[in-house]
């Protein structure tokens, strides 16, 4: 009996190590080809874990057959270090390192998704704590009872027709440029300004592509009758997403100055979008310096990481942090990096 139970059990560890292995291939299928295939880099992390389970199961048995998710999971390591870090970076002050800071304050929870609370006054608190050089905030609205006077510099630019959301890029070091690529159709955008440090200038952009509600995924379930409607909303936004990923690298391409990219991708370390920024000689923060799940958006199924701070190839990372407060649906992320 045992023996057909682990027969089973190998039968579905073999077609969950096959569809892993099949997402290694996500990052290079253009949603626009395939969009459907693009929504399942959401559930690349579920692959991940399961895999992880199998692994450990076989191990306690001692049984050759944990050979099958160890190759699969080896094989993308990349994967693997995109879910979870061990270890991390921390580092004492340095002349020449640079700290950033990215939020999606979720328009300081102005129609009280959160339970009633001091919440604007609470970020501006920790924003403070944390003293970044530069913070970029997405979904940002101007409440009274913020306060980010520390920084002399400030571009604030909104997307839609009320003007009650804006990416923010607030500075301790002045602009000498700054513009917005202006996404037609839609709340979402990217903005950017050229930051003149003490020895160099950088192009910082507040990157905030095309929503599409994950979290609806967890509350309506894939079983419902509203289920199409919802994966085709999905497909719409990531082909979005990859239209406004082009327009992007196109823009970074013709930039005279090092580029940083901070802001909310509404997309996972496995998906096109991620694979195409990242290959303009951009690595990301997590992966040199973070620690565990280094999960930014509030997500029941998985650890969800779709907040992302890209630096240069040639930045050493010094430091990388998650913040663990329900202050928005997103979770805030900090880097420290030397020029």
């Amino acid at each position: 009996m045992g023996k057909l139970v682990n027969k089973i059990i190998f039968l579905i560890n073999s077609v969950v190590a096959f569809a892993l292995l099949l997402s290694y291939l996500l990052p290079y299928v253009s949603p626009k080809t395939f969009p459907l295939l693009s929504v399942l880099s959401l559930t690349v992390p579920i692959f991940i874990i399961i895999n992880l389970i199998f692994l450990v199961y076989w191990i306690i048995l001692l049984n050759k057959r944990l050979i099958l998710s160890l190759a699969v999971l080896i094989l993308g390591f990349s994967h693997v270090s995109s879910l979870y870090k061990l270890g991390g970076k921390s580092s004492d002050e340095n002349e020449d390192s640079l700290t950033l800071f990215s939020y999606n304050v979720r328009s300081f929870n102005r129609f009280d998704w959160i339970e009633p609370g001091n919440i604007p006054k609470d970020i501006s608190t920790l924003i403070k704590k944390q003293n970044p050089d530069i913070f970029c905030a997405q979904e940002y609205y101007n409440n009274p009872d913020t306060d980010f006077s520390q920084y002399p510099y400030k571009y604030e630019k909104f997307n839609n027709n009320n003007g009650e959301l804006a990416l923010v890029i607030f500075s301790k070091f002045p602009f000498i440029n700054k513009g917005s690529l202006d996404f037609k159709k839609t709340a979402n955008n990217i903005i950017f300004s050229d930051v003149v440090l003490k020895n160099d200038t950088i192009r910082v952009y507040n990157v905030h592509l095309q929503s599409h509600k994950i979290s609806s995924i967890t509350n309506n379930g894939l079983s419902d009758e509203n289920s199409e409607k919802l994966l085709k909303r999905v497909q719409v936004s990531f082909e979005r997403q990859q239209e406004q990923a082009e327009m992007l690298i196109k823009h970074m391409n013709a930039s005279p100055y090092k580029n940083i990219l901070m802001g909310d991708f509404n997309n996972t370390a496995y998906s096109y979008v991620y694979n195409k920024i990242t290959s303009e000689d951009l690595q990301d923060t997590f992966k040199k310096a973070g620690s565990g799940f280094g999960k930014t958006f509030e997500f029941d199924l998985f650890p969800l990481r779709i907040d992302f701070i890209l630096v240069p190839e040639d930045f050493e990372v010094l430091e990388f942090k998650n913040f663990d407060l329900e202050l928005s649906d997103h979770y805030p992320i900090f880097s420290k990096v030397k020029l």
